[in-house]
């Protein structure tokens, strides 16, 4: 009728800008952060990826250059190798934190050898940006470091870890007591490239001495100084453990990498 009062029609919910910002919508923001890379990646049929640790802090030149030439020729040889591979799924794609350093490096050499590569960058006080050899549709930014790390290790079929701080640690640790655990329910290479630093950072042996891991934990990972002898170690692992003759023809599909599970 004339005159009668009308509201104004309410904001759909996930239109409403303020509750998405709000402690409420905390469960959907964290489920976007799983959903829309579960999307983009699907869309480039990423089936697996090798992973890439390693410190912000190191530059191309400096007193640790060698580590960043080292990270950029071994994505590059993993990227040539892997774009080689019959499947027309992608294999094997270089994957990193996004950001700086050995990062940078590792998204680089994948660049270098024409392939795709994945940045997992997060919001940092410092030293964080997304470095510009990442594939531009596969630069990720995250809120949330569990939902970063989930990403990191949800497709994950081997783990290159370089020298690096507190964050590498971290992740270093985070795989490792995932594998330790059986917590993954596949077969995960780990690589630490540099057997002196590493050596000199963590004494393993010490951790089996007084019986904090078992001996056979020493076997999760290994060492590499070189890109070749970290090739030497990837490639018949992921050869026997994920390209079979079965595998390949499974590779042949479109993966459903929404049923992969950790």
């Amino acid at each position: 009728m004339i005159g009668e009062r009308r509201l104004e029609r309410a904001p759909l919910a996930y239109r409403n800008e303020e509750f998405l910002k709000g402690w409420s919508a905390r469960s959907l923001r964290i489920l976007s952060e799983y959903s829309e890379p579960l999307d983009r990646l699907g869309h480039h049929k990423i089936r697996d990826t090798v992973v890439f640790f390693g410190s912000a802090r190191i530059r191309e030149t400096g007193p640790l250059a060698k580590y960043y030439g080292a990270a950029r020729e071994l994505a590059r040889q993993v990227t040539a190798w892997s774009d080689s591979l019959e499947p027309p799924t992608r294999r094997f794609v270089v994957c990193t934190g996004g950001g700086p350093g050995i990062m940078e490096a590792a998204n680089r050499g994948a660049e270098d050898a024409g392939g795709l590569s994945i940045g997992f960058n997060i919001a940092l006080p410092f030293e964080q940006f997304p470095n510009p050899h990442i594939t531009p549709d596969l630069n990720f930014e995250f809120h949330y470091f569990f939902m970063r790390k989930f990403w990191f290790a949800y497709l994950a079929k081997a783990l290159v870890v370089f020298p690096g701080g507190f964050g590498t640690l971290d992740e270093l640790s985070e795989i490792l007591t995932l594998a330790q655990t059986q917590k993954l329910e596949k077969k995960i290479k780990i690589v630490l490239y540099g057997r002196d630093f590493w050596h000199e950072i963590l004494n393993f042996d010490a951790l089996v001495k007084h019986g904090m891991i078992g001996a056979e934990d020493l076997d999760l990972f290994e060492f590499a100084d070189t890109p070749e002898d970290a090739m030497a170690v990837l490639r018949p692992f992921l050869l026997e453990n994920y390209l079979q003759p079965h595998q390949v023809r499974a590779a042949e599909e479109l993966p459903d990498i929404a049923h992969s599970r950790i």
